[in-house]
């Protein structure tokens, strides 16, 4: 049995698709997913969820089951099929719809999704099962978790994405970091695994808070990449050289940085030399002062752009066909655009945080959030067609691999066999 603390290699050398021992179930909770059928475009936790179901569906089909906690509060159980038709049809928004999509279009498929996937009866255990939970959804209501748990008759294995609501605060949401705190107690109450995406998240967890009060197993795995191979094709409407940062606009992401930095960038070179920053991910909180730079700055019109809800299938072609992808983060629990920027063949120019060294290993540029000449000078080189820098991490792209998902889920799966054999 693994003890909380131990920090294990990030990836378990276990065989991909080994089934549990004695078949127990897995349920996998996918309230998180459902609670988000409004949205045509996803975070990043959506994205594990959604990788977690498909990788298992694959993985071991006749041990997998869904529940949920639906938008009623009620949990219970999903159809299987109407589980399926669910996440094709969100895949498919995510891949081709983005902002496309009407308001109507997306109340109409939630109300649908809503329905299909009300919660239905829990057949009673014939065996062992590990209800598995991949999001922080609904972890801050510890009766709830503790309802289902007793319903489903389960062990409970969750993941923790990152400490950042309370290792740095200032960059949270309005009771961001107590509501955190009452996830990591719901998990410390009733988790008898936990899987971690990074060694950076579990120092944290470990270090920063005193939360986990008891052993159990614990893992570090880091996240899947999902392989899809962007186009080779120009983007069309641009036609100078660009950088891509993919973040939610928030204090923590830096975005400040990077628009003082195109500033002084448009004042040396003029607008129509300087290279395009395009901005993937909507407006977030605590972001006023980037706003006003976006909405009211003359020199970054029509220089910088963004790029809010956009499909996955425009923005792996927006990462191939990039300069460099700039994630300025001041912290990380694992930050998944630098292992789908490396995927993409696009070089990356990353904050020194060790979550990032962690991901990215020797291939980005690291650069110290606060260090602007640095960014600076990076950026003038990255733009540059002969650039050495650029050339150099192309160089060290070329060995790089990324971690599959059924890689990242058999440790997982592994979590579950420990805690069943504890």
């Amino acid at each position: 049995m693994l003890l909380a603390g131990t920090l294990d290699p990030p990836i378990a050398p276990v065989r991909p698709g080994r089934p549990l021992p004695s078949g127990p179930e897995i349920i996998l909770d996918l309230s998180r997913l459902l609670s988000r059928a409004l949205h045509p475009t996803p975070t990043g936790i959506d994205r594990v969820e959604m990788a977690y179901a498909r990788t298992l569906k694959r993985m071991i089909p006749g041990q997998l089951h869904f529940g949920a906690v639906h938008p009623t509060g009620l949990y219970g159980r999903l159809s299987a099929q109407d589980v399926d038709a669910f996440l094709d049809r969100t895949e498919e928004r995510w891949e081709s719809i983005g902002g496309s999509e009407t308001p109507a279009t997306a109340r109409r498929l939630a109300l649908q999704h809503c329905w299909s996937l009300r919660p239905h009866e829990i057949p009673r255990a014939r065996g062992a099962r590990i209800l598995l939970q991949v999001s922080p959804h609904h972890l801050q209501h510890p009766r709830l978790v503790a309802s289902k748990l007793r319903r489903e008759a389960a062990r409970f294995v969750c993941m923790v994405h990152d400490i950042i609501p309370i290792s740095h605060p200032e960059y949270a949401r309005p009771g961001g970091p107590g509501r955190h705190k009452r996830r990591l107690r719901t998990i410390d109450l009733f988790a008898d695994g936990i899987l971690t995406n990074s060694n950076a998240t579990l120092e944290t967890l470990l270090g920063r808070t005193s939360a986990m009060s008891r052993q159990r197993p614990t893992r570090v795995a880091h996240l899947g990449v999902d392989m899809r191979a962007p186009t080779a094709r120009p983007q069309a409407g641009i036609d100078r050289p660009y950088f891509v940062c993919v973040a939610t606009i928030e204090p923590r992401k830096n975005h400040l940085l990077l628009l003082n930095l195109w500033r002084s960038i448009v004042d040396l070179l003029g607008a129509d030399q300087a290279p395009r920053l395009l901005l993937v991910g909507r407006r977030g909180w605590e972001n006023e002062n980037v706003i006003d730079m976006l909405d009211r700055c003359p020199g970054l019109r029509d220089v910088v752009e963004e790029l809010p809800r956009l499909p996955d299938a425009k923005l792996r072609d927006l990462l191939g066909n990039a300069r460099a992808v700039l994630l300025p983060s001041f912290a990380e629990g694992f930050d998944m655009p630098v292992a789908e920027a490396l995927a993409a063949g696009a070089p990356v120019i990353a904050s020194d945080i060790p979550a990032h060294r962690e991901v990215g290993g020797h291939v980005p540029d690291y650069i110290d959030p606060i260090d602007g000449a640095g960014w600076r000078a990076a950026v003038l080189d990255y733009s540059a067609p002969a650039s050495i820098r650029r050339t150099a991490q192309l160089k060290r792209l070329a060995r790089w691999r990324p971690v599959s998902w059924e890689t990242h889920v058999q440790a997982a799966l592994s979590v579950a066999e420990e805690v069943l054999a504890c």
